[in-house]
């Protein structure tokens, strides 16, 4: 324990003396702590003991997870991204569960060894994106912001809106394994997306709305509101574990519940939370490198490669242009748009998650081909963000320059980039 927390510390702070070097630089936080994990992993072996390391991912990935969901969660404002966004609403309902079809149906062909159940398993882990891999992108000024907005916009519902898929799948693939009925797994599964957003429901608008009768009356201080966000994240993740509801389910239905109080709670709940979210994140990228990468690299076949590069590219591209077809934006935007869809933190502990608990005949295969996937994507799309949203820029400018005004600045706000305070 003390070793582990030693590597973590040291690392961090490490990273933290120099981190402004690093600021849309084409080396990006997550490949710094991957790199430092593998280092330590092939120079000190026996620092850690493996099986207590392989528990310590799970345990911050678990975490990190659950602070995710919530904090992404709780900055969308939905009934405008409804109204008024086609773009992230496209993203997300037609061209996420075209993703998994198409990645499922490509996995069933390459993997014969696997059930449609677990080709489906893989897809769904895939199809997440996490923009924090691409940050260069969705903060750079010289990309519209439309466009910037509807990849956030994305990356911060699509996990959630994919996990109750990620769960299903998992469970019909482990039916056959452990000869249970289907019923049985059906009710399991109607427990878990019931009882979780039941329970997330609770939490967020119950715990929004005595934030901010505390906030009104003076009676919270800024310290304890900049806690809230992750204790009641945790609280939502546990609460729905005791009813036998999904907790992750819970953190996501929970933040959304309770970016209704946003305004007036303030920025602190969110900012403290992101904080949190980031130091977990990087932990689990620096155990990502010190316990599951080497080992992916040595048990993956050419086909777990192949697999890896399609689901960056053909798997991920296809989808977003049919998704997009008819909304008149320019094909640079469509091909912007469908490369950044980096796999980072969701797909990785989405992973963990189902090989933790449940018994896949090829479970392991699906963790490898998760892993390589992810750190594909680091790679790709840190090393392209900066550059790709240059080029992409100038593309735009130049109808610009012609007088023709492109769709794709047209702007209106449904994505908070921070709490405001009434």
């Amino acid at each position: 324990m003390e070793e582990l927390l030693l590597v973590i510390g040291v690392v961090t702070f490490m990273f933290g003396l120099v981190s402004s070097k690093f600021d849309n630089s084409l080396i990006t936080p997550p490949m710094v702590f991957t790199g430092a994990g593998v280092l330590i992993a092939l120079l000190f072996k026996d620092l850690v003991e493996e099986e207590f390391a392989k528990e310590s991912l799970e345990l911050v990935a678990e975490l990190t997870l659950v602070i995710v969901l919530f904090i992404d969660a709780s900055r969308i404002n939905l009934p405008l991204l409804f109204r008024e966004h086609k773009v992230p609403v496209r993203l997300l309902g037609i061209s996420l569960p075209l993703t998994v079809l198409l990645g499922a149906v490509i996995a069933r062909f390459m993997f014969a060894e696997f059930s449609i159940w677990e080709a489906a398993v893989l897809a769904a882990i895939l199809a997440p994106t996490d923009a924090a891999l691409g940050q260069a992108v969705v903060s750079s000024p010289v990309v519209p912001v439309r466009i910037r907005q509807a990849l956030n916009v994305e990356s911060g519902l699509n996990d959630g809106i994919v996990l109750p898929l990620v769960m299903l799948f998992a469970a019909l693939a482990s039916v056959s394994v452990e000869g249970a009925e289907h019923s049985n797994w059906l009710v399991y599964w109607l427990m878990q997306v019931t009882f979780g957003p039941v329970v997330g429901i609770v939490v967020g608008f119950g715990g929004g709305y005595l934030l901010r009768v505390a906030k009104r009356r003076a009676l919270i201080n800024e310290n304890f509101l900049r806690l809230s966000g992750v204790a009641l994240a945790i609280v939502a993740w546990a609460g729905a574990i005791q009813v036998g509801g999904n907790g992750f389910i819970a953190a996501f239905v929970g933040g959304m519940a309770i970016s209704g109080f946003a305004s007036s709670i303030g920025e602190p709940l969110r900012d403290f939370g992101e904080a949190e979210g980031q130091l977990f994140g990087l932990a689990t990228f620096l155990l990502f490198g010190m316990i599951a990468l080497v080992p992916a690299i040595e048990t993956a076949d050419a086909n777990c490669y192949l697999y890896a590069l399609l689901s960056l590219t053909l798997i991920r591209i296809l989808p977003t242009a049919l998704a997009l077809i008819g909304l008149k934006l320019k094909p640079a935007t469509v091909l912007f748009v469908g490369w950044f869809g980096p796999r980072g933190l969701a797909s990785l502990l989405f992973a963990l998650l189902v090989v933790g608990e449940f018994n896949l005949p090829h479970g392991q295969q699906i963790l490898t081909i998760s892993v390589l996937t992810v750190v594909f994507s680091m790679i790709a799309h840190g090393v392209s963000a900066v550059p790709g949203a240059r080029m992409y820029a100038a593309q735009i400018g130049k109808c610009q320059d012609a007088g023709n005004d492109p769709l794709e600045h047209k702007h209106s706000e449904s994505h908070r980039d921070k709490f405001t305070v009434r």
